[in-house]
């Protein structure tokens, strides 16, 4: 079994695999199951800082973000995808897929989003029934500042959709200060739980434009009013995953005993960034660093899957390359959740000073022990 330094799924803890292996109820019929998700979505809501109601879907993050989007959108609205990255640009997709009309607002992939510049664009241009916003890039590590995107949004009357999930814990959210209307996060991230459930935040004001809808949601799945009166009826749209939800619930719970989550996250990234570009080698962003991701050129003389084959065989672990227009060109790192401590991330940069030195990458000095010192 290797080591999973990846940026999701992560590496899952023994309460979490425990919490998984308990004995099932009948999601469908037993009302303290019920309460067991409520109190769940409730401490997810408290813990992103935000009354708004959390709901919990049977589905990997990519659910989230599509029901966010069949829910919201009507054919022929417009909408603002916020496109920087893979997945930013991947929005568009599902807007269109449900009738929606996307209109990009692209900028380099390597910068995170000039609010300013942001800002003289919806001057003249806000007539945008919701916006899309990827908070954590996965496939690049871009972090974009929602704290001042989705207020600036708000001011125009644009609703947000937030692609959270591989920062949701692991980078600061305050969903009601900073007026995020959509917040989308998954398991296999940050969480530390298995990958197949989302967590998706809904404020009062989407929930109305849902509500407001002249024509139905094209979907049953991907489909948040469904929900709407599950807790007074106590009765679910389909079946809940019971035993995904109680690892879950395990997880959520690590997060709230751990108060130096985030403080963790960002020590381990800047020392991380610090480690690759003080051996000579290039991170891939210029700026909008993630805490829970970091990505690096492939130097070259070499090629990634070289470099991800030479840490798996010869150190046990599993690090990522990405997809896409990065396929190929970068190495990713995935310091997020259990993956974020200490030794797990200096034994990867042990991994890759071995290994880039047997692939004849010169380095200036050993990531290991620049990541070290920068712990301290």
């Amino acid at each position: 079994m290797y080591k999973i330094m990846t940026p999701g799924p992560t590496q899952v803890a023994e309460n979490v695999r425990l919490a998984r292996s308990l004995e099932c109820t009948n999601p469908d019929l037993d009302e303290e199951f019920v309460e067991f998700y409520k109190e769940t979505c409730e401490k997810i809501s408290s813990l992103l800082h935000t009354s708004n109601e959390t709901l919990i879907l049977s589905g990997e993050g990519i659910l989230g973000l599509e029901a966010a989007i069949a829910s919201m959108t009507e054919p022929g609205d417009k909408v603002l995808v916020l496109d920087n990255g893979i997945y930013g640009k991947g929005f568009a997709d599902f807007v269109t897929m449900y009738g929606g009309r996307p209109e990009l607002y692209s900028r380099d992939y390597q910068e995170t989003f000039d609010v300013k510049e942001l800002e003289e664009f919806l001057k003249n241009s806000h007539d945008y029934k919701y916006a899309t916003v990827v908070h954590g890039d996965t496939p690049s590590g871009m972090l974009n500042d929602i704290s001042a995107i989705c207020p600036l949004l708000k001011k125009y009357g644009i609703l947000t959709v937030v692609d959270s999930v591989s920062a949701s814990f692991g980078a600061p959210m305050n969903i009601d200060d900073w007026k995020v209307d959509i917040m989308c996060g998954g398991s296999q991230k940050v969480v530390s739980a298995p990958p197949g459930l989302t967590f998706v935040v809904v404020s009062d004001d989407a929930k109305k434009s849902m509500a407001d809808r002249k024509t139905p949601i094209a979907s049953f799945y991907a489909n948040l009013t469904t929900f709407a009166h599950y807790y007074e009826e106590k009765w679910f749209p389909y079946t809940m995953p019971i035993s995904d939800i109680y690892g879950l619930r395990a997880a959520i719970d690590n997060i709230a005993a751990d108060p130096a989550i985030l403080s963790r996250h960002a020590k381990i990234a800047s020392a991380s960034r610090k480690a690759i570009t003080g051996a000579g080698l290039n991170l891939y962003l210029h700026s909008g660093y993630s805490s829970t991701v970091t990505v690096f050129e492939v130097p070259e003389g070499t090629t990634a899957e070289a470099i991800l084959e030479g840490v798996k065989k010869d150190y046990n672990i599993m690090l990522a390359g990405s997809f896409d227009v990065l396929a190929g060109k970068v190495i990713r790192i995935g310091h997020m959740g259990n993956n974020a401590t200490f030794y797990n991330v200096r034994e990867v940069f042990a991994a890759l000073d071995g290994t880039l030195r047997r692939l004849g990458v010169p380095l200036k000095a050993s990531m290991e022990d620049i990541f070290c010192k920068n712990m301290q």
